[in-house]
């Protein structure tokens, strides 16, 4: 994949939060969750943008690792948001599967980066 394609999947899904958030009931959780969910849901596709055009290595390495905080706290609400019945796990399966995905390919971008640094690549 390349950074353009993984940059689009987040652009994706960050609409895809933006879409998800209003849907929730008007209710003090709703709300709660729909604020803790947009900011981190919308957060990771910019960190990732920040990290390709790093500085240093180090400096792609920490925007990475905040992109993939982001995304496992985005997949924890998700996670909440069906363990509450705010939402449908049916409505909210497919961006969890995304979630988890762009988790593993983040992941696994910062493991290789990690690597390469330490050979001196």
């Amino acid at each position: 994949m390349t950074p353009e394609e993984l940059s689009d999947r987040l652009l994706e899904f960050a609409a895809r939060v933006g879409k998800v958030i209003d849907a929730p009931p008007n209710t003090p959780l709703g709300r709660h969750v729909a604020g803790q969910f947009v900011r981190c849901g919308t957060a990771r596709g910019p960190n990732y943008e920040e990290g390709c055009a790093a500085e240093s290595r180090d400096d792609f390495i920490h925007k990475l690792k905040i992109s993939l905080k982001e995304l496992r706290e985005s997949r924890y609400w998700i996670r909440y948001i069906i363990k509450t019945e705010l939402l449908s796990g049916a409505k909210m399966a497919n961006l969890l599967d995304e979630s988890t995905q762009l988790s593993n390919i983040i992941g696994q971008s910062v493991v290789a980066a990690k690597g390469n640094a330490e050979r001196g690549q």
